[in-house]
């Protein structure tokens, strides 16, 4: 027997969003009144998904790049593309690892590691790595420790590699590093050493844009807002 149609639950606004994501936007779902479906990864393989007709509404990306390929694709709606968030870059340490490294140019980060690996998201595809790649360019240390770097999938797969003891030391954002108790913050990376961390937020192209428009704005509120900040997040408004 069919349900009736007034019945029927109503179908949960779709998210894909940056891994970096997680902790925030789990605790904003809890708390908004309509159900949300949140899919986390790597913005190069959501965004891949998504050119690929994935049924997402909302795509939240950890930079403008790939945001910027779906909207000369068409595939986003442009009028809904907003800067949701801004971030920082940091380098972080495992429960077993002691001492402190200075973040300045030619720092001996190789020499720190040894044999050992550095975590870090993929750095030609998925935002933090691509990031903390020129991070290391720009402070002229890349070549000494790119025969180390573990590459993962995403940033919170950097993050756990380094919560395990599996690896000593990760690049990742700040939030990522709150998130997890069983690592620490060695040294924020320069904001001049990288391309501006933002996270662009877009309503994709066929979707259910009301229902997503009204998350969207959700996001925007001062009650997301406080969210966003307590776990580490900076807004555009800040001037980060």
């Amino acid at each position: 027997m069919m349900t009736p149609l007034g019945a029927r639950a109503e179908r949960p606004v779709t998210v894909f969003a940056a891994a970096s994501l997680k902790s925030a936007l789990d605790e904003l779902a809890t708390a908004y009144a309509g159900p949300v479906q949140i899919s986390y990864g790597g913005s190069s393989t959501l965004a891949r998904q998504i050119q690929h007709g994935a049924p997402a509404d909302l795509f939240i990306s950890a930079n403008t790049a790939w945001m910027d390929v779906l909207e000369q694709e068409g595939l986003i709606v442009t009028a809904s593309r907003r800067t949701l968030l801004t971030n920082q870059l940091v380098l972080i340490a495992g429960p077993d690892v002691n001492g402190d490294l200075a973040i300045e140019p030619g720092f001996d980060l190789a020499g720190a590691l040894g044999q050992n690996h550095l975590a870090m998201a993929l750095v030609e595809a998925v935002p933090a790595g691509i990031y903390g790649a020129a991070a290391l360019r720009s402070l002229g240390i890349w070549e000494q420790v790119t025969p180390s770097v573990a590459q993962t999938d995403n940033v919170r797969a950097a993050l756990m590699l380094v919560a395990l003891g599996e690896a000593p030391y990760g690049i990742v954002y700040a939030t990522d590093a709150a998130a997890s108790p069983e690592v620490r913050i060695v040294g924020t990376f320069p904001a001049t050493s990288h391309p501006p961390i933002r996270y662009p937020a877009a309503l994709v192209t066929g979707a259910s844009l009301a229902p997503a428009q009204v998350f969207l704005d959700y996001l925007s509120t001062s009650e997301a807002a406080e969210v966003f900040r307590k776990h580490g997040f900076g807004l555009p408004e800040d001037g980060a």
